[in-house]
Formats: structure tokens, C-alpha cells, sequence
């Protein structure tokens, strides 16, 4: 349904050339951009009859683990070191400092380190978030709305204030502005107005969705006062002001960028913020493509390196410096969710549309060949959308999952109500001969017969043509082997290998057959859902649904699971929307790996605790002085 969005503001925004007029909220006061302290009585303790709850932390089925008067996170330490010089890689180029919007490549950690949200996600509690740039937040039962009190001390880089107009001028900016998903992220915001100069509210359309305070809590920051003067829809090579612990200096346009820790910032005594953000000075070179960027790490031209290819990991790093302890070489195990990663069909294409198809082209992927062959036996194969974790499909769909499939009994394939999808296997041994001959069988009965050697449909007369669209080079050699089953099956392919740009426009645009790419999850998964899997992001340029899947089914699914009001609900949907992806066989499944492969010149503590969704490398690890001074002199 198609609505208004109403942007209810104390003071006149001007968005572009278009002006926002003010508005003074119902039992709102006009108050000064430069009010140091909130009104006690800003939003009262009962709002309509109704009791109002205010805390440090928000979470989304129950309570938070830490408490309003916590020191700081478990996965980081007290004793954690601030200074120091860090050099990171990144392949292909930069053109942009925006990465808000679709035009241009955004630079390495342009939107991580110099923007800070309202609330900050614990790391080791994937269903919370704590407050950042906001002190107090405050919602009722229902979550029909949530606001937020800023802290009077939060202050942009440049030294302005951070006041509830920003907030508001973020959200109008992003919505109206900012890359298309962020239009259907908020989709669920009805109103939004500030009630005093550090206190703004978000008014919601009436769904039951409980994470959308939290989904709120994730907007950034924006300077009003900034981008008022700067157009935000052009890429720009202009250091934006930020909010967040760091600014960007020596911008080397396309070949590299530096964060700059900002001393004293105003969230350095945070409970949220200790033993974060520990390096004074975060840089990013850019390299041409994986196996330059490889050899200038061994020659120590950067610190750290996480490490995807398990041939990279068994062979490259024989090293004299390995040996003598000064570069380390280590796995690390996690408990993070896996996503779907893999050959992504675009079934935009009508050779691509039929689910048949798409199941038989994937019988000609050897994966247990390639993993032995070429990744050492390093990987685990994948066979959901949330793999590793407890959102992931097993056995029969029973109780409550199958109670809600039942409900798309005429719309969904029987396949769901069965055993977990499995992506298909062969013995290993690279003879496919079973399998290609069950895809021959199913392309016939979809009307695809190969004459003269090629595949074609018997009553279009399209041959089947398939181009592999790269990123990295890297890639190809697992894809050689797939074109020689599929030649077997009278398909013609081709691989084209493009440059990040090049890739990045043509995935948005999705112009493709095939690519290679992974959809992260979350142990809580929400809003980003509609972005991956909805028909309305189908065609919407620079979504993520790069399958182009439109079914009402999964639509449906994916709404449910947004507004799932019990954890036990949310499991139960998710393994429903599971399932009936998986019977779409959009995808040729990938692999996994349940750790982290890490190399790193020794220069480095860490905490204890490793963090539950994310291994905290930028945000909890730091130099060690004595360590850097041992590896510096020799």
C-alpha cells in the first residue's frame, strides 16, 4: 500500500528545493537548536493512557543482558591500548565518500567510521541495541512508537551539536535521497517529528512489527547543517563532517584513504564505547585484484588479512616470517550465521524462469570435486538460507512450521512439507555421469532438447547461453570445471571478468545471467528480508534481490517474519520462508566455513572473548607497543 510519508518538524528543513513547513507536534514546545539540557517532562511517563517505558537499551523479544550501569561489553577489554597505525586492503577503486547512494563506489569504511547511529548492537547479543547518540529510549508496550533523547554532549566533527533536527533531517535525506532500500528499509515509519530540541519521535503505521524500534535505533546521523550546503545524490571526493569516532584524511582518490581517530570525542566515556575504536589511525590501500593485494601483504605493506580461499590458506603462507612468529597464522571458530551464497540465477531472463531448469542446471556443479580438489576439503556445503544457526530448516517440516505452510498448500510445492532441501552431491570422484543424465531428462520435460550438439527450447527456439559474470579472477577456476558439465548438457558459457566498478553497475542494473554472491543474515533477520527476497525489490534498481524472485508466498513470509512477536514465531517463519526458497532453486548452493581464518603481522592484542556475530577486528583489537616495537626493528 502506497503512502504518504509525513516528516513533522519544529523548525523549516529544506530537502533540496523542496521545503518542509513547520510543525509543532501535539503538547510539543518550540525549543532552541542550542538547549543544553531535555525537558523532565519532554515525553511524560503515561502518553494516551498508556505507560511509557524508558531505558538504555532496547531489545527485541525481552530483556537486554546489560544493564542501564554496565562497565562495558564482555568481548572487549579495559585494558585495551588506544594509538598506533593500521593498514587494510580493499580491491578495484573508489570514486565517492557518499555510500548512501547508488551512483559511484563508495570508499572503504566511508560508512562505518565517521557516521555513529542512535544505538549501538552488542556484539554478543544479536537481538539488542544500546544507546549511542541517543541517552534514553522510550517506547510504549505496543511499540506503536519510539523516540529517542539525545545525549547534550554529542557533537559532530566539526564541533556543531547533534540535535533532533539532524535525526529528522537524516531520515528525510535517506528516504527521499539515499539508495532505494533504505525507502523500503523504513517503509513502516509513518511520522516523524522532533518534541524538543534533543528529542524526536517516530510515529509507526500500526504493524505489530517489534523490531522496528530497533530498526530505528540503526539510522545514522547526518549534519543538517552540512549537507543543507551539499548535494546529497552526487558522489563527492569532498571529506563529508561526521558524527562517528573518526574523520576522513589524506583521501588518495582510487588508490587509498585514512580514518583519523578523533581525540576526546564526545562517546570516548561511554560504557558502549570502552575498549572500542582503539587505533589512531585506520587506513585502506587499494589494490588491483586479489593476488596483487596477497603479494604485498607478505611484504608487509598491510597489517591484516582475512583469509576466504582455502587455497590461499593451505599454500601462501610458507613463509619465513610465519616461522619466526612474526606474521600469525590462525583460525578462529565462530557461532555466526551463514548465509545463502552461490551461482545466483537471474530469473529476469526466460531462459532462467522455470524452477525445473534452474534445479536441473544445478545437478552439473561437482561441488564435493571442487572442495577436495581445490579447496583442500576445507568447506562445509550449504544448504539453507540461515545456515549455522537455529533458523535453518531440518528433517520434516513439523508443528508450528509446517502449521504454516499448511497455509500455502495450493501455492507452494510439496517438496516443502518434505525433508530440508539438500543441494546435489555426486561421490567426489568427478565422474557426473548419474547426475547429467537426470538434468538431460528434467530439461526435456521443460521443453529443452539438445539439437546439433546445443540446447534449445523446443518451442521458442532460444539456445541456452550462459555468461558468468566475475568480480575476481579468483572465481574462475571453479567455474571451469561447471562449464565442462554444462557443455555436456549442450550449453555454451562464457565467463566475463569485470573490474569492482564495472561489476558493481551491472549488478545493480541486473544485467546478468549468473553471478557469484552471498545474502548476509542475522540471527534476527527483519526488515532487510523485503530487500532480498520481495517482489517490490524485484526491479527496484540496486536491491538485493538479485535472483528477481517475485512469488506471493515468499512475500507474505517474509511481512510474517518482520513482524514475528515471539522468538519462538520468528524460528518458525524463518524455516517456513526457508523451505519455500529453497524450492525455488534460485540458486546453486555454495559453502561455508563455522570459523575464521586469519592472518596478521604480531603486532596485536585482542580480547578474551571473541564476539558472537562478527570477530571485532577493527572495533576491539589493538597494537601492542612493545610487540609493534619488536617487528619495526627487525
Amino acid at each position: 500500500m502506497t503512502r504518504q510519508l509525513q516528516v513533522v518538524l519544529l523548525v523549516t528543513v529544506a530537502i533540496g528545493a523542496t521545503e518542509v513547513t513547520a510543525q509543532s507536534a501535539p503538547g510539543s514546545t518550540a525549543s532552541s537548536a542550542t538547549d543544553s539540557a531535555i525537558p523532565d517532562t519532554a515525553i511524560p511517563d503515561t502518553v494516551d493512557g498508556v505507560a511509557v517505558h524508558r531505558s538504555h537499551a532496547l531489545g527485541i523479544h525481552g530483556e537486554v543482558k546489560y544493564p542501564a550501569d554496565f562497565a562495558g561489553f564482555d568481548y572487549t577489554s579495559p585494558d585495551a591500548i588506544k594509538g598506533g597505525h593500521v593498514r587494510l586492503p580493499s580491491l578495484g577503486t573508489f570514486d565517492s565518500l557518499n555510500p548512501f547512494i547508488l551512483k559511484g563506489v563508495a570508499a572503504a569504511g566511508s560508512g562505518s567510521f565517521i557516521h555513529a547511529r542512535l544505538c549501538t548492537k552488542a556484539q554478543d547479543e544479536p537481538l539488542s541495541e544500546y544507546a549511542l547518540v541517543a541517552e534514553t529510549i522510550l517506547f510504549p508496550e505496543d511499540r506503536s512508537w519510539v523516540a529517542f533523547e539525545l545525549r547534550p554532549e554529542a557533537r559532530f566533527s566539526d564541533g556543531e551539536p547533534i540535535r533532533a533536527d539532524d535525526v529528522v533531517y537524516s531520515f528525510d535525506v535517506f528516504t527521499k535521497k539515499g539508495a532505494p532500500f533504505y525507502h523500503s528499509f523504513y517503509t513502516d515509519v509513518d511520522t516523524v517529528y522532533t518534541v524538543d530540541s534533543l528529542t524526536v519521535r517516530f510515529d509507526f503505521t500500526g504493524t505489530t512489527n517489534r523490531e522496528l524500534p530497533l530498526i530505528i535505533g540503526q539510522l545514522r546521523v547526518l549534519p543538517r547543517h552540512y549537507w543543507e550546503q551539499h548535494d546529497f545524490t552526487k558522489t563527492s571526493l569532498q571529506a563529508p563532517v561526521g558524527s562517528g569516532p573518526y574523520r576522513m584524511t589524506n583521501i588518495d582518490p582510487g588508490r587509498s584513504i585514512t580514518y583519523e581517530r578523533i581525540h576526546n570525542h564526545w562517546s570516548d566515556t561511554l560504557a558502549v564505547m570502552r575498549g572500542r575504536y582503539n587505533f589512531d589511525r585506520i587506513t585502506y590501500d587499494y589494490y588491483r585484484d586479489n593476488t596483487v593485494s596477497l603479494e604485498a601483504f607478505k611484504a608487509g605493506e598491510y597489517d591484516y588479512r582475512s583469509v576466504g580461499s582455502a587455497r590461499e590458506w593451505a599454500t601462501a603462507y610458507d613463509h619465513p616470517a610465519v616461522d619466526d612468529g612474526y606474521l600469525v597464522q590462525t583460525p578462529i571458530p565462530h557461532q555466526m550465521i551463514r548465509g545463502m551464497g552461490g551461482f545466483i540465477f537471474n530469473t529476469r531472463k526466460s531462459k532462467f524462469s522455470d524452477p525445473a531448469v534452474r534445479r536441473a542446471l544445478a545437478l552439473a556443479f561437482d561441488f564435493e570435486w571442487t572442495n577436495a580438489t581445490l579447496f583442500y576439503g576445507a568447506y562445509t556445503r550449504t544448504h539453507s538460507y540461515f545456515a549455522n544457526s537455529e533458523l535453518a530448516s531440518v528433517g520434516q517440516a513439523s508443528g508450528r512450521v509446517r502449521e504454516i505452510l499448511e497455509e500455502y498448500r495450493d501455492q507452494v510445492s510439496n517438496a516443502v512439507f518434505g525433508n530440508a532441501y539438500r543441494a546435489p552431491s555426486t561421490d567426489g570422484g568427478g565422474d557426473l555421469r548419474g547426475n547429467l543424465r537426470q538434468a538431460r531428462r528434467m530439461l526435456r520435460e521443460a521443453g529443452w532438447e539438445i539439437r546439433d550438439a546445443r540446447l534449445q527450447h523446443t518451442t521458442s527456439g532460444e539456445t541456452m547461453e550462459i555468461e558468468f559474470l566475475l568480480s575476481s579472477p579468483t572465481y574462475e577456476r571453479v567455474v571451469g570445471p561447471f562449464q565442462q558439465h554444462l557443455k555436456r548438457l549442450g550449453i555454451d558459457t562464457r565467463i566475463r571478468t569485470v573490474d569492482a566498478s564495472q561489476y558493481t553497475n551491472r549488478v545493480q542494473a541486473f544485467d546478468y545471467d549468473i553471478i557469484v554472491a552471498t545474502w548476509n543474515q542475522y540471527l534476527s533477520p527483519g526488515n532487510e528480508q523485503r530487500n532480498y527476497w520481495s517482489s517490490g525489490a524485484a526491479d527496484a534498481p540496486g536491491s538485493r534481490n538479485y535472483a528477481g524472485i517475485r512469488d506471493p508466498v515468499v512475500d507474505d513470509l517474509v511481512e510474517r517474519l518482520i513482524v514475528a512477536q515471539t522468538r519462538h514465531e520468528q524460528v518458525s517463519t524463518a524455516r517456513a520462508l526457508d523451505r519455500v526458497l529453497s524450492s525455488g532453486h534460485y540458486v546453486i548452493p555454495h559453502w561455508h566455513m563455522a570459523e575464521h581464518r586469519l592472518v596478521y603481522w604480531n603486532r596485536f592484542l585482542r580480547p578474551a572473548k571473541t564476539p558472537l556475530i562478527s570477530l571485532g577486528f577493527i572495533d576491539t583489537w589493538w597494537i601492542d607497543p612493545q610487540k609493534d616495537a619488536i617487528l619495526s626493528a627487525d
